[in-house]
């Protein structure tokens, strides 16, 4: 670490507008409101904004503290060059001092740059480009890669000499969802969330129908919460599960159920099980307990639940992220249909009790 970086927070501590730029979906996001808080409480009197997904503005709906969310849409099928160019015109407008990007990407780096802040600073990946010294103007260096997701993005900042607390995600569920909530999930429930956006990453449905059966043996008051995006994929899998048990206690959520509403069910729960994903991390941000499933493959442990409220089961994965491996072939995770539901029914029991 240069004494630059070490200096960078008071060098800009009477910064009066700041810039994140993050694009990730939902987990990605998440792992970002833990920094997002810290530059909140360093730089009191400074407006915070945060550039994102679409998806990622509908998670910091949860943090009204920040000043102001930007979504820009980041499907290809979906976005226009006119509302990209609006967006940028109406970012440079704004006028920012800083602005922070945590993600090595080309896309954000590129973003980054449009927002024309007046100072610039990044963390570095393992890809290098001869131009992102002109895209940013100050380099931390890359973060541990051990580290949860969310600690990683706290430690660039403690990197530019920013005094951190321990980390806090703040999320706040408004009134009327919290209600709405109330009124939709029963007083004793779990939620399950299914599907992935891998498939590789998903639990055989049998094996979740053979849990259920399990656990309504030993709680029959136990109340199932069950939720996926509105990809059709997902749905017919839920359609299925709805199917194979034929039981009240398995509720359906609706397909068109924003993330302020999912999060407020998820804090009526007592459990979420489910893939890594998304709804892991927004749960586990939430102080929800989990039960969870991990492939043992590339950074998997930085984005693993940690502490005695979270169980995860990782089994060991020799598949390659691709269109030629043989899990993708197959169209399942090998190594999940040998995660017996027995084993997980002990787990879901611990946190139950």
């Amino acid at each position: 670490m240069s004494s630059d970086l070490a200096t960078f927070y008071s060098r800009t501590r009477s910064a009066r507008k700041i810039i994140v730029v993050d694009l990730g979906c939902l987990g990605d996001t998440v792992h970002l409101v833990p920094a997002l808080w810290e530059l909140k409480q360093n730089y009191p009197d400074a407006q915070l904004h945060v550039l994102t997904s679409t998806v990622g503005k509908e998670v910091l709906r949860l943090a009204p503290w920040l000043d102001r969310v930007w979504g820009i849409e980041m499907y290809r099928e979906k976005r226009t060059l006119r509302e990209q160019f609006q967006a940028v015109r109406a970012l440079r407008s704004e006028c920012f001092d800083v602005a922070f990007v945590f993600s090595p990407s080309d896309r954000a780096l590129w973003m980054t740059a449009l927002t024309g802040a007046r100072l610039r600073l990044g963390a570095r990946g393992d890809r290098r480009h001869f131009y992102n010294r002109w895209l940013v103007h100050e380099w931390a260096a890359k973060p541990n890669p051990d580290l949860m997701v969310f600690e990683q993005r706290r430690q660039v900042l403690a990197d530019c000499g920013l005094g951190l607390k321990p980390a806090s995600f703040n999320l706040t569920v408004d009134h009327p969802s919290t209600v709405w909530a109330a009124g939709v999930v029963p007083s004793f429930a779990i939620h399950i969330s299914p599907n992935s956006a891998k498939v590789t990453r998903e639990w055989p449905l049998e094996h979740h129908a053979a849990l259920l059966r399990a656990l309504w043996k030993e709680y029959p008051e136990l109340h199932v919460m069950v939720s996926s995006s509105g990809r059709e994929r997902e749905r017919e899998r839920l359609r299925a599960l709805e199917a194979s048990l034929n039981d009240k206690r398995l509720h359906t959520l609706p397909a068109n159920l924003n993330i302020v509403q999912l999060a407020a069910v998820l804090r009526r729960c007592r459990l979420h099980l489910g893939p890594d994903s998304g709804v892991l991390h927004l749960a586990a941000a939430l102080g929800v307990a989990t039960v969870s499933f991990f492939r043992q493959q590339g950074a998997y442990k930085s984005f693993m639940p940690s502490g005695q409220q979270h169980q995860v089961i990782s089994m060991p994965c020799h598949c390659i992220d691709g269109h030629d491996a043989p899990c993708e072939q197959l169209g399942r995770g090998e190594c999940f249909v040998q995660i017996q539901p027995g084993h997980v029914a002990e787990l879901v029991r611990k946190q139950l009790n």
